[in-house]
């Protein structure tokens, strides 16, 4: 049997998906879902203050970054006593999570003996497979793999096939002050769940977005997805939204199609619930055209 420490909260997810939840013996600060994960000993913790608002998360970040200083800290003394065999952690992002740089860094010369870091990098939903894969890889358990990839293409086909003909364009705003549009794979899911998206573009960085950028795109449905925020954090920073000058001529605001979502547990996480965010954001059209908002995992603004 394999000892597991993941940094990483999706791959936490691929592992239990997986069926290899007993495996695991440390966790990252972020990992919290499956809530059987939350008694696993915790290895990281974040050297800003993750509780303050939009903008000052956004300054202490490139505060930290420009001090050349990663956004995380690894317990390496913990993580030793772990006895880990596989660490998994990734290179997508030195923002979003511990990254294979703060493992090595933690280390030292203790990776190189006989312990095997698995380093994700999705940037697009095929990502998603390839890293289910990769995880069974280490885990000697390919067949697992293909299974849980097959169930959940399978879910990503119906959604597929019952997609509208006629489709509402989607802005997805990834970061509140200052703005930034989601990318990666969310506009592949706005695509897959009938929808058209106008902000971020497939397998590309989340970038930027001004004011008179997202004004110009005017797009008929907003969807709120703060990284790291959970639904009820993002409609506690919303006025950062709603009291710019601009927002009220938005065509979303103006039509009630606004809505927020917990993107720290969906959107931003790159493991088996992205087919669940897809599905997300279909429920979210369909309360888009007919008014409906049964869907307790989004709330309209």
């Amino acid at each position: 049997m394999q000892r597991i420490v993941s940094l990483l909260p999706s791959a936490t997810e691929i592992v239990v998906a997986l069926d290899y939840e007993g495996w695991l013996v440390g966790r990252s600060h972020e990992c919290d879902f499956p809530s059987s994960v939350m008694h696993l000993p915790i290895c990281s913790a974040p050297r800003i203050d993750i509780t303050a608002n939009s903008r000052e998360i956004d300054r202490q970040v490139k505060q930290t970054a420009s001090a050349a200083l990663s956004i995380f800290q690894i317990d390496a003394e913990r993580l030793r006593e772990l006895e880990p065999s596989i660490v998994i952690t990734q290179t997508q992002c030195e923002v979003c999570a511990v990254s294979l740089n703060d493992v090595k860094a933690a280390l030292g010369s203790w990776a190189d003996e006989g312990l095997e870091i698995v380093a994700l990098h999705p940037t697009r939903l095929s990502d998603l497979w390839d890293d289910i894969r990769h995880v069974a890889s280490a885990l000697d358990d390919l067949a697992a793999a293909e299974k849980l990839i097959g169930s959940l293409q399978s879910r990503l086909d119906r959604l597929s096939a019952a997609r509208p003909t006629s489709r509402l364009t989607v802005g997805c705003i990834e970061w509140l002050d200052p703005l930034m549009s989601a990318g990666n794979w969310v506009p592949e899911l706005v695509e897959l769940a009938g929808g058209r998206s106008v902000l971020g573009k497939p397998g590309e960085h989340s970038p930027w977005l001004s004011w008179d950028e997202l004004s110009a795109a005017d797009p008929d449905v907003l969807i709120v997805m703060p990284c790291g925020f959970d639904l009820e954090r993002t409609l506690q920073e919303l006025p950062s939204l709603t009291e710019q000058s601009g927002w009220s001529q938005l065509r979303a605001v103006q039509t009630h199609r606004v809505f927020a979502v917990d993107g720290h547990h969906y959107f931003n996480r790159p493991g088996p619930r992205l087919i669940d965010s897809a599905e997300i954001i279909a429920s979210i059209l369909q309360a888009a055209v007919d008014g409906t908002t049964t869907d307790p995992r989004f709330r309209r603004l």
